[in-house]
């Protein structure tokens, strides 16, 4: 099974019934290719010479695809921009930035190739069965790229107080998919950590560097890690509540399942923080002692879950449904023409904002 074999082969479009209507916001759609939001949004911030607190947008779009999204930008300019793999159609103005709230969901139109005709057979007969049933609402692999080697939470560490270990998961644990010049920084920290001014001496100019320099200028005996963490950029701080938050999730999730699904009804899918099952059919339970219990898993305690410093990031509040049933599910399927002999299928349906489409391929597929 073959997936994002080509941009085109997963296409993402976010729906929402924003209507401009007049304000300091300027609304775009920002199309993309082969990128990731952050990405896209650095490029935007060096054509358009505007500043990061500027720019705001709903949620982070796959990288190996080709995908539409809104983003407002306090003060743009009334018009578009096309550069290289970016295209950015100015719709108008909103009184307020453009935020998650404002997503209705995301249209999706994908291809598997690369599938058996038995595979093919399984896949339609479980896509029917998804359409009846639903799938398990789990956040996947793309919310837990800052997961480095160690397998740690830089926000497990930092709700602990443990802020010299969240600086080190956070600056120089080494992640798969690092390019070689990030490797390279993270190397240097790793082999020179509290050695700062060494560390400054040998990192280029970035972020990074500028948290070394302020550990450099304080005594070697007393390192302000607290300090240091607190001039993570904020948007990056976020990255890594949300990522141990949804990991939360998927555990609570996980162990739901597994205490209200006979095992003759499951079935186990492998992510990168590890398996979780999935669900054939289903009937749900009490949530409180799991919670409590998965939050002990993590080494902490509920009360714990909170970060006291800086004041500038938390966790997000609210409800995320278990089961997700998508709509306006079709699907078409012909001999693949990058896969002589092989047969592919082309999947259309619609997901509330937060579900991942990736997550009901893992179901029809791996079931």
């Amino acid at each position: 099974m073959k997936l994002k074999r080509l941009p085109e082969d997963f296409q993402v479009v976010e729906l929402t019934d924003v209507v401009p209507t007049g304000g300091d916001y300027a609304l775009y759609r920002l199309t993309k290719r082969s990128l990731g939001t952050p990405e896209a949004i650095d490029r935007l911030l060096t054509r358009m010479k505007v500043q990061r607190h500027r720019i705001s947008y709903g949620g982070l779009k796959d990288k190996h695809a080709h995908t539409t999204q809104h983003i407002t930008i306090r003060f743009g300019a009334p018009h578009g921009l096309v550069h290289k793999e970016i295209e950015l159609d100015y719709l108008g103005q909103m009184d307020r930035a453009f935020t998650p709230q404002h997503i209705a969901g995301n249209r999706f139109r994908i291809v598997i190739r690369d599938l058996s005709a038995v595979a093919l057979d399984r896949a339609q007969s479980a896509l029917s069965e998804v359409a009846a049933s639903g799938f398990p609402n789990y956040f996947d692999d793309q919310r837990f790229g800052s997961l480095g080697a160690s397998n740690d939470f830089v926000a497990r560490a930092w709700c602990l107080g443990e802020y010299e270990r969240a600086l080190w998961l956070a600056l120089a644990d080494p992640n798969s998919d690092d390019r070689k010049e990030e490797k390279e920084q993270k190397a240097i920290l790793r082999e020179h950590w509290g050695k700062w001014r060494d560390c400054k001496a040998a990192l280029e100019r970035s972020n990074r560097r500028s948290i070394v320099t302020y550990l450099a200028d304080k005594p070697p005996e007393s390192p302000d890690y607290r300090g240091a963490f607190a001039r993570l950029r904020v948007d990056m701080r976020g990255l890594y509540l949300s990522a141990f938050q949804s990991h939360l999730w998927n555990q609570l999730l996980s162990q739901s399942l597994c205490d209200t699904v006979p095992v003759e009804r499951r079935f186990p899918v492998e992510l990168k923080t590890g398996p979780v099952p999935f669900f054939l059919h289903l009937d749900p339970g009490p949530q409180l002692d799991r919670i409590e219990a998965v939050v002990r898993a993590n080494g902490l305690e509920l009360r714990e879950l909170r970060v006291k410093h800086p004041r500038d990031s938390f966790f997000s509040k609210g409800s995320r449904p278990a089961i997700i049933l998508p709509s306006e599910v079709s699907e078409s399927s012909e001999g693949d023409d990058l896969y002589p002999g092989r047969k592919k299928i082309a999947l259309s349906f619609e997901l509330p904002r937060g579900s991942y489409a990736t997550m009901l391929v893992k179901r029809i597929t791996e079931c």
